[in-house]
């Protein structure tokens, strides 16, 4: 992993790896494609509905689906060829608009931890399937949402499982890993919830949690869920509610988001005391929708936002905000999602 950092911590694995940053270990891929693309080994049909990606544990592949009727998520288990271990209805889908889960699984010390699109947090046993325990998160906590409901991925480290509500009784809470009780909570900001998964990060011998509500990137403390900062000012197009689906790159005290609807790409300069951010600069290029962005030897790789079906993939210097290149792909349409591995 040549771009990992000791400053950005391995909590879990989920979604887009353990560092939450788009960089996996795996090595030996191909290096070109062969015509028509690999050879595919094996498919599923019977997964249902879902948008989230598998986590892969062990000799298991862990995703999520809907039952046939839509009035379910689903949790399954997979082995490597393939076939459904078992299958567990374990929360409400979103019904206002796209039903379809959300979550990628976080898988820690053989339970699954999900966050339905109604807002249920739920603990799984890995090897089983069975719900170990279960949380209202969006009746619990009043929690306010925007028009796609909860679509985020579950942080899992020191025993606690983060869930970032919104509303007017918490920003985000910590819940014990075992019970599902309350541990600490975070001041309302009177934010909705975002979209995006919060990540773990270290920095001058101090850790925090970084992430979204709909309005604000946030730094919270660990350990007792006090809001550190807040960065807000995301120009003209930050004064409505943002979708905020990506999580934020973290370097080297240096902390990078982008939201798209021509938001543009933002570099903060992270206090040494971790109570304060400044902006080092903003990139109108790199203006990633969906799909993520990696850091790879000092370069921001992602796709931007030209409209919702189309967009160019940009290379951005992770010093200077400079632009690179931006290409786009072939029929100019579509989105770009981007991970790093060999």
């Amino acid at each position: 992993m040549p771009c990992a950092t000791a400053q950005q911590l391995p909590v879990s694995d989920g979604f887009r790896g353990a560092l939450r940053d788009g960089h996996f270990p795996e090595s030996g891929l191909l290096k070109q494609w062969p015509q028509g693309g690999p050879q595919k080994l094996w498919e599923n049909l019977d997964l249902g509905k879902g948008y989230s990606s598998a986590t892969v544990v062990g000799d298991r592949i862990y995703i999520t689906g809907m039952t046939e009727d839509e009035k379910q998520e689903t949790f399954m288990a997979l082995d490597k060829n393939g076939k459904i271990l078992y299958t567990t209805p374990y929360g409400r889908p979103w019904r206002d608009s796209y039903p379809e889960t959300r979550a990628t699984p976080t898988i820690s010390d053989g339970k699954a931890f999900l966050i339905s699109g109604a807002g249920d947090v739920v603990c799984l046993d890995c090897a089983t399937g069975k719900i170990l325990w279960s949380v209202d998160g969006t009746q619990t906590y009043k929690s306010t949402t925007g028009m796609w409901g909860t679509a985020e991925n579950a942080l899992v480290y020191d025993g606690k499982v983060i869930y970032t509500p919104g509303g007017s009784v918490a920003t985000m809470v910590a819940l014990d890993v075992n019970t599902g009780k309350e541990v600490w909570r975070s001041r309302s900001l009177g934010d909705k919830r975002a979209y995006s998964a919060p990540i773990l990060i270290e920095w001058k011998g101090k850790r925090q949690i970084v992430g979204f509500t709909i309005k604000n990137l946030i730094g919270v403390d660990p350990d007792t869920g006090e809001i550190m900062w807040t960065f807000g000012d995301w120009g003209e197009g930050g004064n409505r509610d943002n979708i905020t689906p990506n999580s934020p790159l973290f370097h080297d005290g240096k902390i990078f988001f982008s939201q798209g609807y021509d938001i543009g790409g933002f570099m903060l300069q992270l206090s040494d005391d971790l109570r304060s951010v400044k902006r080092v600069w903003k990139n109108d290029d790199l203006d990633t929708h969906h799909g993520g962005y990696v850091l790879v030897n000092g370069v921001i790789y992602g796709s931007n936002w030209k409209n919702n079906t189309a967009g160019d993939w940009c290379a951005v210097d992770w010093q200077t905000g400079k632009t690179l290149y931006k290409t786009t792909w072939s029929g100019g349409k579509g989105k770009g999602s981007i991970v790093y591995a060999d």
